[in-house]
């Protein structure tokens, strides 16, 4: 961290925060889409590609989450 642990505890929880926050209105995005995944192309596309990112997001989530544990322990 290079003497700069507050810092980096700020920038960690920041980052925790917006995608604690981003997850969330996916989620809600998804109960308030009017279409399924079955639905269609559209349908499919779009569950298919934002459901890879919030996987991704998600687990992004998880590593920042015990890195910042780590950094502060």
């Amino acid at each position: 961290v290079g003497g700069l642990k507050q810092e980096a505890q700020t920038s960690l929880y920041l980052t925790l925060t917006f995608a604690i926050y981003f997850t969330t209105f996916q989620f809600l995005e998804y109960v308030e889409a009017p279409f399924s995944i079955s639905d269609g192309v559209y349908g499919s596309t779009f569950f298919m590609a934002t459901g890879f990112h919030g996987f991704h997001v998600i687990i992004g989530t998880i590593f920042l989450t015990v890195c910042s544990i780590r950094l502060y322990f």
